[in-house]
């Protein structure tokens, strides 16, 4: 299932970056008989690698007419790391959230690779050891939240 995906993924991906406005508007069904999968398959794609966090926004209308808008998200400036910290982060986040953060702004230019990996390194639950184990999400989320304030000092 997982080569299934994969293919989904990068079909998905490649209809966005030939999109004009990043955005793209597919019909569920037709993805799936296209890829000859039941509607359930796209919908794990979608919501397993197409997230906020990712660096994506989905809408969705089911029913016959129902489709799927995707749209890429760019966090090309200091207000999209702004509004990074003030909403995403928040008071707690997990690892695999804040590597989904971290290598969309990598993706989209905003840090360099030596950045991105400074900043993966920093929020290791290998870092975080001598942290309680219920408070490692939250300590995690100001690391990430402070790292991403001191580039926009």
């Amino acid at each position: 299932m997982a080569g299934l995906s994969n293919s989904i993924e990068r079909f998905i991906k490649e209809l966005i970056s030939q999109a004009e406005d990043g955005i793209v508007e597919i019909g569920r069904n037709d993805l799936a008989s296209q890829f000859n999968c039941a509607p359930s398959q796209i919908n794990y794609v979608l919501t397993t690698r197409f997230t906020p966090y990712k660096g994506y926004y989905i809408e969705s209308r089911r029913g016959g007419s129902g489709y799927i808008k995707i749209m890429k998200l760019t966090f090309s400036n200091e207000s999209s790391i702004s509004r990074i910290i003030n909403e995403v982060i928040k008071n707690s986040i997990t690892k695999d959230m804040a590597y989904d953060i971290v290598n969309s702004l990598y993706e989209d230019g905003v840090i360099n690779k030596r950045e991105g990996q400074l900043i993966l390194h920093s929020i290791e639950d290998v870092a975080l050891a001598n942290v309680n184990i219920d408070y490692r999400n939250i300590v995690r989320a100001d690391i990430l939240r402070n790292m991403l304030l001191a580039f926009l000092r």
